[in-house]
Order: C-alpha cells, then sequence, then structure tokens
C-alpha cells in the first residue's frame, strides 16, 4: 500500500498578483508528484482551498487535476478544514464530491446525542478511512467530546484517521497558544493518522495509537511560515513508513537586521551590501528588521531603493517586516492597563500631538484615531465581495473625515 497525505493546501491564500497562483501550482506539483509514485490513494487533511468559494481561475486548475486523477483510477480523499467552510456551512467541497472528484469521509449520523463515524473503504487496498473535519476556533473539539469510539477502535483490518485539529502533545512550543485539543480524544488503534491545520512537518509514532503525523502546507502561507519553512511539502506513505516530499517553486533568501543604535542610512547599506554578491534569480528576498534607531524614523528608511536594486537582480518578489522597527520618539510605553480598550486608550493620549495637524485638536485628534481603528477593524460580511467590502469602508473613513475619498 502506497499513498500521500496532503494538508492544508490553502489554494488562493495569496493576495498579490505575483504570488496568487503559487498555492496553485504547488498543488499541480504535488498531485504530479503522486502521479509519478503510483500513489493508490491520496489524503487531504482539510484547507484545500483558502476560502469556501475561491476564484474560478484557481478552481478551474484544481479541477482539472483532479480529474486527472479520476481517469487514472486514484482516489482522493478529504476532510474540510476551517477555512474550507462559510459561516453558513457553505462550501464548494460539497459541488466536487457530487461530481464524483473526491470523498469526504466525514460521514456518520448522530445517535441519542452523540457522533457515530462510519468508515470510507478503499476498493482497491481495503483500507479504511474515516476522520473529523476541522472548524474555526478549534469548534470541532465539541464534536470529539460527543464521539463514539467503540465502533472505530474495534474495527480491523489497516486503518486511517484524517483529521484537522492541533493536539496538545505534539505541538511545538512556539504555538503553545493555539487553541488545540488532546490527545486522548482521538480514537485509538490506527494505523496512521493524517493531521492537518497547525502547519508543522512532524511524524511519529505514539503508543496505543499508530503514526501521526502532519505534512505542513503545501506552500508557506505568510512571511513568517516562509522565514520558517522556506518551502511546504507532503508525505508519501509506504511500507509504514512516511517520506516528506518537498515542493520547491521559489529560492528563499532571508536577513534579519538589527537596527538598534542605527540610522536610516545605515540599514540601507547594510541590507545593500548583503545581497550585492547574492543571486536572486527566481528568489523570494524576506527582510525583517526590529530594534530602535538610534535617529530617524523607520518611514526614512529607504525601503524604494531596496527593492528597485533587488529587483534590479533579479529578485522574484520582495518581503519586508518592520513592524518591530521603532524610534526614539515612540519607544515602549509601559502600562497597567487590564484591558484592550484602555490600553488603546492609554497609547492614543501617549502619541497625541506628535504628528502636527492644522486646526486639530488634542481631542478631536483622539476621537478621530478611536473612529479610524473602529471601522478598520469591522470584517467583511458574508457574501459580501472584496471590492464592495473595500468601497463600504472607504466611504466609512469618509464621512468621519467629511469628505468623499
Amino acid at each position: 500500500m502506497k499513498f500521500a497525505h496532503l494538508a492544508d493546501c490553502h489554494i488562493g491564500s495569496w493576495r498579490d498578483p505575483k504570488l496568487k497562483d503559487t498555492s496553485t501550482l504547488a498543488f499541480c506539483k504535488a498531485v504530479d508528484k503522486c502521479v509519478r509514485e503510483k500513489v493508490d490513494f491520496i489524503l487531504i487533511a482539510g484547507d484545500l482551498f483558502n476560502t469556501s468559494f475561491p476564484r474560478l481561475d484557481n478552481l478551474k486548475t484544481v479541477v482539472t487535476k483532479f480529474k486527472q486523477l479520476k481517469d487514472l483510477n486514484i482516489p482522493v480523499y478529504i476532510v474540510p478544514g476551517s477555512h474550507d467552510y462559510s459561516p453558513s456551512g457553505k462550501t464548494i467541497l460539497d459541488v466536487l464530491e457530487e461530481a464524483g472528484l473526491f470523498v469526504n469521509v466525514f460521514k456518520g449520523s448522530v445517535e441519542n446525542g452523540k457522533l457515530r463515524l462510519n468508515f470510507t473503504t478503499d476498493k482497491k487496498t481495503g483500507a479504511k478511512i474515516t476522520g473529523m473535519l476541522g472548524k474555526r476556533g478549534a469548534l470541532e473539539k465539541s464534536y470529539y467530546e460527543k464521539l463514539i469510539l467503540d465502533n472505530l477502535e474495534d474495527e480491523g483490518g489497516y486503518k486511517i484517521f484524517i483529521f484537522h485539529s492541533g493536539i496538545d502533545e505534539l505541538k511545538p512550543k512556539e504555538m503553545e497558544n493555539i487553541i488545540s485539543q488532546p490527545l486522548s480524544l482521538l480514537p485509538r488503534g490506527f494505523d496512521y493518522y493524517a493531521g492537518g491545520h497547525v502547519h508543522i512537518v512532524d511524524d511519529r509514532q505514539i503508543d496505543g495509537y499508530g503514526r501521526i503525523a502532519y505534512p505542513g502546507p503545501l506552500f508557506p502561507n505568510s512571511f513568517a511560515e516562509l522565514e520558517k519553512l522556506e518551502r511546504g511539502g507532503f508525505y508519501i506513505v509506504e511500507d509504514g513508513k512516511a517520506r516528506w516530499e518537498p515542493i520547491q517553486i521559489y529560492n528563499i533568501e532571508k536577513l534579519q537586521v538589527d537596527c538598534n543604535h542605527k540610522s536610516p542610512e545605515d540599514i540601507k547599506n547594510e541590507v545593500l551590501n548583503h545581497f550585492k554578491n547574492k543571486e536572486l534569480n527566481n528568489t523570494i528576498v524576506l527582510i525583517r528588521l526590529g530594534g530602535t534607531l538610534e535617529s530617524g524614523k523607520p518611514s526614512d528608511i529607504d525601503f524604494k531603493e531596496i527593492f528597485t536594486f533587488l529587483y534590479d537582480k533579479s529578485a522574484y518578489f520582495v518581503m519586508k517586516s518592520s513592524h518591530a522597527v521603532s524610534s526614539k520618539e515612540f519607544e515602549e510605553i509601559k502600562t497597567d492597563a487590564r484591558n484592550v480598550e484602555d490600553i488603546e486608550s492609554f497609547l492614543i493620549k501617549e502619541h497625541l500631538g506628535q504628528i502636527k495637524l492644522e486646526n486639530l485638536s488634542l481631542e478631536k485628534e483622539e476621537e478621530l484615531i478611536k473612529s479610524f481603528m473602529k471601522i478598520l477593524s469591522t470584517e467583511k460580511q458574508e457574501g459580501e465581495t472584496v471590492p464592495d467590502f473595500e468601497k463600504r469602508v472607504k466611504e466609512e473613513i469618509g464621512r468621519v473625515l467629511e469628505m468623499e475619498l
């Protein structure tokens, strides 16, 4: 028996035009690798798409690859992830399953307030597959707490459990604040547990359970993930062993800059000198800055010159993270405020008047800032398009400023 374990494809996750198709490309490369490896079937442990209703061009590409797998008699077994469902429960996954492109193995019934899961049997190998969906905020935990375990644990044969949740005992220290659940909520005695959701690469054998594996995303989904993982991948499982297969899309070059006791000009020169002898073809460049400037403001760092220099050296895409840079005028302020509202008010008051605005009193400036914060914290409504959402936010800001944007 030989199968592939994918998770967290997040197709459509990147919004920037240069990266918006990267997750789709990673998915296609993964499917092509599975075909070359002649796997018996493929598991996808949630978050196939980054949204419940993906862009049509991405959807068309994904459907084409699923159709290719179907024509080759390579079945796909999936559970929905926290990104696959809308708040109303609607998802494009239902349409794709109805078209026969894959099987959602989160199937069962409710008996006396308890959840009984059923197995889906792979026709070629006889593997028995079931699983649990993932929900936003780890709300699937209540499903586990109501799960009937006897039929799952007593079933014979080779068993696979697909899930989209973090496990307390398995998550790394840097993820200690992520909501997860104890290992004890999983049914025991399965041969393979195909995990997703937490974007880590991990594979371990646990007594009483079996092999529990997280393959990580097919392509990193943020600046921080690109820094940590650099590339995505998936597992190919054969003869009880899991082999991680990397998916290489772009090269990664990283630079961390300590801005303490430096001027904006010093920082610009340090970045330019670091990259001047590096080859950057097909490379994503990541620049992370942190610390307190000796003089000037973070906005004085000439990122325009830096970016122009890097793109002239054929960098594919350049990203920076400068939120951890401060100037002496805006050094950290200590407060004993106990809630978010108090902290926000304290920080606003501490910084009032540092940027001079004509004909604006401190009281009016504070009121204006709080209004902007409230507007910018609003969320996109279900069914609302991105252009409509952006238009609504701009109109609300315009009303605050008493002008048209």
